[in-house]
């Protein structure tokens, strides 16, 4: 990726660079001259296979090496076209000279200053630097006819095609190997859709059958000493409240959450670990063009389906802070691991798979409708689509076994425990009475509009926490987890809708408060559950009139 390593060499700062899948490169036929390399970026290099721990001893030798040496060495600054090249130049000894207090290299303001980075513009106060960077700019764009972002973007891929092919050598042209064959299958006009829609749509029934399976399995497991367990606690208030509330609720957490999150992330490491996620954005490039952003906004919307909170975060690869926005707002509305959990547990396994399917299609045509009239209602222009795409690799099972580990870790000691909390206190509010007077307040919106038992208006509430929280509050209310013997399929469909797309989690509105602020944070939440509610009342009427 010599395309970040000219932007981090425009920070002068010192660097060391590892050559990572080396074995990769040398399986195809490809010989790095790794000194021509280092000489040509004044930058050392270091071969590494990063999954067999190979070179990262000398890397991090390196490394400290270069951290220690006084004055520390820097690499080698490279130049441009000799139109931008010498406008920058320029630019750069006028901050120089005029002693522009940044703590950044000139040149490296210059570029900014040009490409109007808007931080770097905001922190610039000096008028006359200002006029010449806007005078520069107009001039090289006129020069090329391109914005001047996308000309020093050209600038710096032309340079880094030109490093790399000075230092790189094919030693031989025989069959195409299997990876290229299946890139060049998985990028097709035609093919790659289809791919792409068997790719989804098999992880979608994977998930459903193993965790149809696995849940029936654990359910039948704990029914056999649950009793037991009931009866060694007792009875009286306390008791209903640890067993009811906090036993019941991790039951519900292990046989229902469990099943289902478990299959996603381990597909999901699989899809990352493979390099299919690149290819799944560069398809998807046209259609996210029609909500200003693009193909790049993919991914941090297909890490939305495990967790909301990385893919606002992951929001940051986009260029503006418009598409920024606009990413991370689409990007809540995609059901995550959680809200797919409430999804299959209702409705996949009590209606059929079919019927879970169409929730998704409902919210991805909601996201492309919602994304559209955010994407006409902000001020600002779409960019293009410059990313690298990574080649395609068998996953390896360590890292797809530490990767699935790590997220099931993460949500367990998240969900757990608010589970037992949220339980506890769910279950103390039913003892002492206060639980329907609750829900007797909010059963206009639950009974009223949604059509559902008035007890889920304090689910809806609580989920807010956690979104898995309202199915598994809901088996420990209803003392079952075998939910067609309490709500009615027209219920389960309506419920499962107003929590897709209801506001993630309280750690969701957090993020979205760091990222943009307490003002966009909260329009974002306070919409997505009006939104929820109001088309929830219209789905549970359209369903009425079809008979259900």
């Amino acid at each position: 990726n010599l395309f970040f390593t000219l932007q981090l060499i425009e920070l002068d700062a010192p660097l060391v660079i590892a050559l990572n899948m080396s074995d990769v490169a040398q399986k195809r036929g490809i010989r790095i001259d790794v000194d021509a390399l280092s000489k040509s970026l004044g930058i050392p290099v270091i071969p590494t296979v990063a999954t067999k721990r190979v070179g990262l001893t000398d890397l991090l030798r390196k490394a400290v090496e270069i951290a220690t040496t006084e004055p520390r060495p820097k690499p080698k600054q490279l130049r441009y076209g000799a139109e931008v090249e010498s406008r920058i130049q320029q630019l750069s000894n006028m901050i120089r000279d005029r002693s522009v207090s940044l703590s950044y290299p000139p040149r490296w303001i210059a570029i900014k200053l040009l490409e109007e980075d808007e931080e770097v513009t905001s922190e610039v106060k000096d008028q006359l630097i200002q006029s010449t960077a806007s005078k520069f700019r107009s001039e090289i764009q006129e020069i090329h006819g391109e914005p001047l972002a996308t000309v020093i973007s050209s600038e710096r891929y032309g340079l880094a095609s030109r490093i790399a092919s000075s230092c790189q050598t094919f030693l031989h042209h025989g069959r195409l190997p299997l990876s290229t064959k299946m890139d060049q299958a998985t990028t097709h006009p035609v093919w790659g859709y289809i791919i792409m829609l068997v790719v989804t749509l098999g992880l979608f029934f994977s998930i459903f059958s193993f965790g149809n399976w696995l849940s029936s399995l654990l359910e039948t497991g704990f029914d056999l000493f649950r009793p037991s367990l009931k009866e060694l606690l007792g009875t009286g208030p306390l008791a209903r409240i640890l067993s009811e509330g906090v036993v019941d609720g991790v039951f519900a957490g292990i046989t229902i959450a469990i099943p289902y999150i478990l299959p996603f992330y381990l597909g999901l490491s699989i899809l990352e670990d493979s390099g299919y996620l690149a290819r799944i954005a560069f398809l998807t490039d046209s259609a996210m063009h029609k909500i200003g952003l693009h193909g790049k906004a993919f991914i941090p919307m297909l890490l939305g389906f495990g967790c909301n909170v990385p893919a606002v975060l992951g929001c940051r690869i986009m260029e503006t802070r418009r598409e920024r926005l606009i990413a991370a707002f689409v990007s809540t509305l995609v059901p995550c691991s959680a809200r797919s959990i409430v999804i299959l547990a209702l409705v996949g396994k009590y209606l059929g798979a079919g019927y879970a399917l169409s929730l998704y299609a409902i919210d991805l045509t909601i996201i492309f409708i919602l994304g559209r009239v955010a994407y006409k209602a902000l001020p600002g222009t779409p960019v293009g689509l410059i990313m690298e795409m990574p080649s395609y690799r068998k996953p390896s099972l360590t890292i797809t076994s530490r990767q699935t580990w790590f997220r099931l870790s993460g949500f367990v000691k998240m969900a757990f425990p608010l589970i037992i909390v949220a339980g506890a206190v769910i279950k103390a509010m039913e003892v002492y009475g206060l639980l329907d007077i609750v829900s007797t307040l909010i059963s206009p919106v639950t009974v009223g509009l949604l059509g559902l038992p008035s007890i889920t208006g304090v689910l809806l509430i609580v989920g807010i926490l956690r979104k898995e929280l309202t199915i598994l509050m809901l088996a420990s209310l209803l003392g079952t987890s075998q939910f067609n013997a309490v709500l009615t399929p027209i219920q389960m469909y309506v419920f499962s809708f107003v929590v897709m797309l209801y506001i993630p989690c309280i750690a969701t509105i957090a993020v979205l408060v760091q990222e943009f602020g307490w003002k966009d944070a909260t329009y974002i939440t306070v919409f997505e559950i009006a939104f929820a509610i109001l088309t929830g009342g219209v789905v549970y009427r359209i369903l009425l009139l079809l008979g259900w």
